[in-house]
């Protein structure tokens, strides 16, 4: 890899349970405009932006082609857009390798989802499912989600009061950010005792609707240079794939995020990424993959995350801070988290992360997940050296 990449400006919305008086065209438009005017970058002209890579779902836009609306506003009118439709961090891993490749030299990267659209997420994440053997019993993200849950609670015997631990922490660090949804603080008294959802998931367990969207936009080394004075690099990037049906699967570990982690960092050249990384940003849609993730992650030792999480020590002012943006569970769009994640990273490697600042950060692992029960996992490290 003779070349570097990096993501050279970001700009997010303020994450909402509810949009109403936007359409997702506007939310586009208002993270587009932002990132253009970072940079003074225009479309297809020379030396310009030359790619787009845009995130988006036809069921939660309730539209086929979902992308299409989007042509106009990332500049693809007769140019060229690639849709994903998984976690935005996979929008982001396509927008680097298509730069890799010597295709582009400038991409812009966009993610947005009005959750609040649909009648119910469940609905929607029902459809992913195998219609003979799956959608029958009533599988969606969440019973799925309860079923890892409690196959991975199970086997470590961890107490409920080690997952409110993590719900606890990210909603302390999402009360520092500005742009976070759910900024009032929580204890574990209250998460233990919110309403019951999915056993054993409560209500506070899980990540809110959420409205919002994500832009970005990656260079070339030698153009990253010319374009600010703050680049954060990629270092490396992973992504896997699990089972499809959910028996094939160990719900209580996840072999698709240890192959992710696992390439991450063989091309990032991290060795033991706890003492080689300084912070971590997680998709975690519910409480229990706060520990989960961050065990198949490398971060933390089979069993031993939510003793970890419990003592503060992932706090933004601990051993190792986690989720310094308040994470999905302070509320982000499910197909936005990832990218999310990275516009964190970003931040807290330009020095530019306020009162939730990591003093001295200068390498960041972002994660994104998509499918029942972490079934496709996203990682990639970041560097502002």
């Amino acid at each position: 890899m003779s070349d570097r990449v990096a993501i050279v400006a970001m700009a997010q919305t303020r994450f909402e349970r509810k949009k109403g008086g936007e359409r997702f065209q506007e939310m586009v438009w208002e993270v587009v405009k932002q990132v253009r005017e970072q940079t003074g970058l225009d479309f297809h002209k020379p030396g310009q932006i030359d790619s787009a890579v845009t995130c988006s779902d036809d069921f939660f836009d309730s539209r086929t082609i979902s992308d299409a609306p989007m042509g106009d506003l990332v500049g693809a009118h007769l140019g060229p857009e690639e849709k994903v439709a998984q976690d935005a961090l996979q929008a982001v891993f396509y927008g680097w390798v298509g730069i890799l490749s010597g295709h582009y030299d400038v991409s812009l990267v966009v993610a947005h989802c009005k959750e609040s659209q649909a009648s119910s997420r469940n609905l929607i994440t029902h459809a992913a499912f195998d219609p003979l053997f799956s959608r029958g019993v009533g599988l969606d993200y969440l019973t799925a989600a309860a079923l890892q849950a409690r196959a991975y609670l199970h086997k470590f015997a961890i107490p409920a009061e080690q997952t409110a631990a993590a719900v606890v922490r990210d909603r302390r660090h999402a009360g520092l950010n500005p742009k976070a949804q759910e900024q009032r603080p929580v204890t574990v008294k209250e998460v233990l005792s919110s309403k019951p959802i999915c056993d054993p998931l409560r209500e506070l367990d899980i990540y809110p609707v959420s409205d919002g969207a994500v832009a970005m936009i990656l260079a070339r080394e030698k153009r990253a240079k010319e374009l600010t004075k703050k680049p954060v690099w990629i270092l490396g990037g992973g992504n896997c794939y699990d089972s499809y049906f959910l028996g094939d699967r160990n719900l209580a570990d996840s072999y698709s995020l240890r192959q992710a982690a696992a390439r991450a960092y063989q091309m990032a050249g991290i060795k033991n990424p706890r003492p080689d990384l300084d912070l971590a940003e997680i998709s975690a849609q519910c409480s229990y993959q706060e520990l989960l993730w961050l065990e198949c992650l490398g971060l933390a030792e089979d069993g031993k995350a939510g003793k970890w999480i419990a003592a503060r020590g992932t706090n933004f002012d601990g051993e190792f801070p986690v989720n310094t943006s308040g994470g999905a569970l302070a509320g982000n769009p499910l197909l936005v988290s990832g990218m999310a994640r990275a516009a964190e990273c970003f931040l807290q490697l330009r020095g530019e992360a306020g009162k939730r600042q990591v003093k001295g950060a200068k390498r960041a692992l972002a994660h994104g997940t998509t499918g029942p029960a972490g079934q496709h996992h996203c990682v990639m490290v970041f560097s502002n050296e």
